[in-house]
């Protein structure tokens, strides 16, 4: 007879997680100095816990709201019911049958029937929609896009209303700030030619959707089960544990491994697909007058300050960033032999904190208010910073 444990076990490959987390890209597992705890604060049913270098979702209680989504600083957590392309392509698909006009709605809104389901995609919760979503489904030609919920402050999840919010806040301002012609509108009911007139088709589209659920539940339990059997194969089941260090696979130097800003590039791609060709000329060749560059405000992009009175040169923020936004200038020497040049790319910066975080003299500032044309220029910008005099770093030191 088997011991529960083991009953225990084999059970949790049936269970298909509503997100999966890179653990080895988030800040709080890479460094315990780091204070980002967005995703554990704005889950409002405490399902996220990040403690010992570890991020972990409690399953049983996590609702699927999608609100912590946006708010994680390198993309380290996403969806897998649905994920983030199957919304794209739903909504597109739809798109097409409702002639241009592109919705999405919250499964709460979709429940009540009140229109054709053949014309919107559904999400669990509009938290779910993210900057990089909307900008992918406008990069695909979407111009008019409606965001439909019932009402959240009846909902009995509507505290991620905040979250929602926030979104489209910050995806106006990037759509605005390149002068894309896209309208995004949150509304608590169906545009009117929505409405369902063909109901016996509601039954068809529902089981559609079911089976196509139900088949990616399938592949995942193939996948967890698939991976057990070979963790038993080769006994790594029962291998010690790889600590961090291990799995990092961090230098001698104490450098850690850097992550490409892959959904702030996405984001770029996105924005000068849709952005003003003209506004976009003027302000990758600098043409731009000083108040047609104006500051965004966003949470994807960050613009770093240093302090060079306080600053010791210790380097530790070169040597902490995940995206590789500072980095050693490598070309560039100031004429003082005693200063030394940082490379700082704002498309690569996605306001983790880190650099802050691990600073010993607190002379590190990141604000999110940057320059679009520094987000669109290759140059990096360069930040002055002494050499070391009197003390190196641990990490620097040569012993005997």
């Amino acid at each position: 007879m088997p011991a529960l444990s083991d009953v225990m076990e084999y059970a949790e490959l049936f269970t298909v997680a509503p997100l999966v987390i890179d653990q080895d890209h988030c800040v709080a597992v890479r460094n315990r100095n780091a204070r980002c705890r967005q995703c554990r604060d704005i889950c409002f049913v405490s399902a996220i816990t990040i403690e010992n270098n570890e991020i972990s979702v409690d399953g049983g209680a996590c609702v699927n709201c999608g609100a912590c989504l946006g708010v994680c600083p390198t993309s380290c957590i996403s969806a897998t019911e649905p994920a983030h392309s199957e919304v794209v392509e739903a909504a597109l698909q739809a798109a097409v049958r409702a002639k241009g006009v592109t919705c999405i709605a919250c499964a709460r809104k979709a429940a009540r029937h009140d229109a054709d389901p053949e014309l919107f995609a559904q999400v669990p919760c509009l938290a779910h929609i993210t900057e990089g979503l909307l900008a992918d489904i406008a990069a695909a030609g979407a111009r008019d896009i409606a965001l439909v919920d019932g009402n959240c402050a009846t909902c009995k999840y509507g505290a991620a209303d905040a979250a929602i919010k926030c979104t489209l806040d910050n995806a106006l301002k990037l759509f605005e700030t390149l002068d894309a012609p896209i309208i995004v509108t949150r509304l608590q009911e169906f545009p009117p030619e929505f409405a369902n007139t063909f109901k016996r088709d509601i039954r068809g589209a529902d089981r559609r959707g079911l089976m196509a659920q139900t088949g990616r539940y399938l592949r995942t339990v193939a996948n967890n089960v698939a991976q057990k059997t070979l963790e038993e194969k080769l006994g790594s089941a029962k291998s010690k544990p790889r600590t961090l260090k291990d799995r990092l696979g961090a230098g001698k130097s104490g450098k850690m491994p850097t992550f490409p800003a892959d959904e702030n590039m996405h984001l770029i791609d996105c924005l000068l697909k849709v952005g003003n060709p003209e506004k976009i000329a003027n302000l990758t060749e600098g043409k731009a007058a000083w108040h047609e560059d104006a500051a965004l405000n966003t949470r994807h992009f960050g613009s770093v300050t240093i302090d060079s009175e306080k600053c010791s040169g210790c380097g530790l923020c070169v040597l902490f960033c995940p995206t590789e936004a500072l980095k050693y200038g490598e070309f560039d020497k100031p004429d003082n032999p005693d200063m030394r040049y940082l490379e700082f790319q704002a498309a690569d910066c996605t306001q983790c904190s880190m650099c802050v975080d691990v600073c010993l003299r607190d002379c590190i500032e990141v604000t999110p208010n940057v320059s679009m044309r520094e987000v669109l220029d290759f140059e990096p910008r360069l930040i002055e910073i002494p050499r070391p005099k009197d003390r190196l770093p641990l990490f620097n030191k040569k012993f005997p």
